[in-house]
């Protein structure tokens, strides 16, 4: 039966006037610094949803695994400096993530999942930082070690799946006649520190300043170089440590070496003159390693450089990406960033005064005002 003349029929509500459905929209946004405040300046109902803490929190969850670049953090003039490396409007503003008050006598040790790893010496202190809240934690060194004496590398990680906590690695590093690797692991849940295992190592492995940590699939690795370069390895999962031989003779007259992720797997980076070398390590059936040559980048036809000039000639890795897979080098004339996928490069800065910087893949929003009250962003600890 038809309806009676002049009866509405009811009008189909439009999908994006469901409130939900527009948020899992927005949830869906590049995580880039500029995406939720140019979302949020389109109408007040947009902006009601972006402002929200709890849509913050998803946002940062969301985009966890695909953060983008936002910059490196090195030592300067005895404080932190991020040397941003996006450009506008992502870009963040110089001095927008400024050392912790009251730090001095320090190093930068790491820098992961949006959280920075600090050994504040005069304290003697450990300190993870997180630069967009502001939040910080501090806690006693291990007092097996002395900080100034013992070497020590170390990282941060957060929980899996859990917002608010994290986990310090330390390695530390015995000077005996018969050197030994000793991992001590924190957890921010149970605020103690517990030596996890041990190994034998070769002593002259340590040579040169070790880069940082990369962090592949449950496994964190090492790459120590010198006249007996090896692969530390620590197995978050089940517990274990393991010390592999890097073959040398695989990487003849190489300025540097660097551990880095590989198609899923681990793989290591050498640098040769201006040839940069990607290796990717393949383990069969009896958990024999073999390493294969994946990829050859010339970086004279790259960068446009001249290997001919003198002055041209000095270029080292400073800095490894691992969520965007970008690595930053130094050259006489400025510091580099080359996307290793797609090989697209750009100069960032003139020059950073440091040997070792840590990039900082984190998701913000930029200074809009939404989010909360530091600067727009969000005050829990997520990344």
């Amino acid at each position: 039966m038809g309806s009676e003349e002049g009866e509405m029929l009811p009008v189909a509500a439009q999908p994006l006037d469901d409130d939900n459905l527009l948020s899992e929209i927005l949830l869906r946004l590049p995580p880039q610094p500029s995406s939720l405040p140019c979302a949020a300046a389109i109408c007040k109902r947009w902006f009601s949803q972006i402002s929200d803490r709890g849509f913050i929190r998803r946002f940062r969850l969301h985009h966890r695994s695909n953060p983008p670049l936002l910059g490196l953090f090195h030592e300067r003039a005895g404080s932190i400096h991020l040397q941003p490396t996006m450009e506008p409007p992502n870009r963040v503003p110089h001095g927008r993530f400024s050392s912790p008050e009251g730090l001095r006598s320090f190093r930068l040790v790491g820098c992961r999942h949006g959280l920075v790893l600090i050994f504040h010496y005069s304290q003697d202190q450990i300190l993870v930082w997180d630069p967009i809240t502001d939040e910080q934690h501090r806690f006693a060194f291990p007092p097996e070690f002395y900080m100034l004496e013992t070497p020590i590398e170390g990282t941060v990680i957060r929980v899996a799946g859990d917002a608010h906590h994290f986990q310090v690695v330390l390695v530390a590093y015995t000077p005996e006649e018969n050197p030994r690797a000793i991992v001590l692991f924190y957890s921010s849940k149970t605020t103690v520190w517990n030596i996890l295992m041990s190994t034998p190592f070769p002593g002259d492995a340590m040579e040169y300043a070790s880069m940082p940590s990369v962090l592949v699939g449950d496994s964190l690795y090492w790459l120590l170089f010198g006249k007996s370069s090896v692969i530390l390895e620590v197995d978050l999962d089940i517990r274990s440590l393991a010390v592999t031989p890097v073959p040398m003779d695989m990487f003849p007259e190489v300025d540097h070496l660097m551990v880095m992720r590989a198609e899923g797997g681990l793989g290591i980076l050498s640098l040769s003159d201006y040839t940069i070398q990607l290796w990717k390590r393949n383990t069969n059936s009896a958990s024999t390693a073999s390493w294969l040559l994946r990829r050859n980048i010339d970086l004279d036809m790259l960068l446009g450089l001249n290997s001919q000039e003198n002055i041209s000639r000095y270029i080292r890795v400073i800095a490894y990406a691992e969520e965007n897979n970008v690595v930053f080098l130094r050259r006489c004339s400025g510091i580099f960033m080359v996307q290793l996928e797609s090989l697209q490069f750009s100069k960032i800065t003139e020059d950073i005064p440091h040997v070792i910087c840590y990039p900082f893949e984190s998701v913000y929003a930029a200074e809009t005002g939404i989010g909360g009250e530091h600067d727009g962003a969000d005050q829990d600890m997520l990344s």
